[in-house]
């Protein structure tokens, strides 16, 4: 890993809530909180929160969705709207039905005007996710949940990102096919040479999957540091509580 891929300096973001009555005072949420720090070439990054905690805001963020109220987003030597892309949390509805699976994956290089052989990428892109090549007149509803997030992947790698952001990108799938996919990811990142965010709440994924995490509470980072020793010695109350609440099978059973 070499050199910064991107880094937030003293981000937050503000949201306007509606009056409680007709006269009453305009409130306001601080869904992120003067958040800073930053990422790795080639590194995964592990964001984790409960709900509420400003993980999704962050990401909007991160992807150009919101301004920040505050401070700045820098992309080191990186396009936002090329290099960046994103795997959200459920294919079916992230996929357009009317759209086959080789038109949704020449979408993003239609959009942004990359030149190359596009149907030599398809190809490329068809093998690296596990797919056959003859699955691309198909639609996604012809497809498993699993499927559909291989080709959500797909198109997400299409115009050579060197950022991937993946927002709970297994949670709405089965637990058969998550290993599947969290392992797909990281054999993409390695073959690819891709910079990882992947945004959870499941602590065993980020435990397995990243290099540095990220803990969250009401809109603030609360810890951070390399994802093995936060887990061994967590510092902040918060971190303990949530490493608390993984569930642990009785020692019997795991035998």
């Amino acid at each position: 890993m070499t050199g910064i891929a991107f880094s937030v300096d003293h981000v937050s973001r503000q949201f306007v809530l509606p009056r409680s009555t007709l006269f009453g005072a305009r409130r306001t949420l601080t869904a992120v909180d003067d958040v800073t720090f930053y990422l790795q070439r080639e590194e995964t990054l592990g964001i984790v929160g409960e709900s509420g905690s400003g993980k999704t805001t962050l990401v909007k963020l991160l992807l150009g969705l919101e301004r920040p109220d505050g401070g700045s987003i820098a992309y080191h030597g990186a396009s936002l709207r090329r290099d960046v892309q994103v795997v959200f949390q459920d294919p079916a509805s992230a996929l357009d039905p009317r759209m086959r699976v080789e038109d949704i994956i020449l979408e993003p290089l239609r959009v942004l005007r990359i030149s190359g052989d596009h149907r030599a990428r398809v190809r490329e892109l068809m093998s690296a996710v596990g797919l056959p090549l003859s699955s691309v007149s198909h639609y996604p509803h012809e497809f498993s949940g699993g499927q559909r997030q291989r080709i959500a992947i797909a198109r997400a790698l299409a115009p050579h990102p060197r950022v991937l952001i993946g927002d709970e990108p297994v949670s709405a799938l089965d637990v058969s096919v998550r290993a599947q996919i969290l392992n797909l990811l990281e054999d993409l990142r390695v073959g690819f040479q891709l910079t990882l965010v992947l945004v959870s709440h499941d602590l065993s994924v980020v435990r397995h999957m990243t290099d540095r995490v990220l803990v969250m509470q009401r809109g603030r980072v609360v810890e951070e540091g390399e994802t093995r020793s936060v887990f061994r010695r967590p510092q902040h109350p918060y971190t303990q509580l949530l490493l608390d609440s993984i569930p642990r099978l009785p020692q019997a059973s795991r035998r």
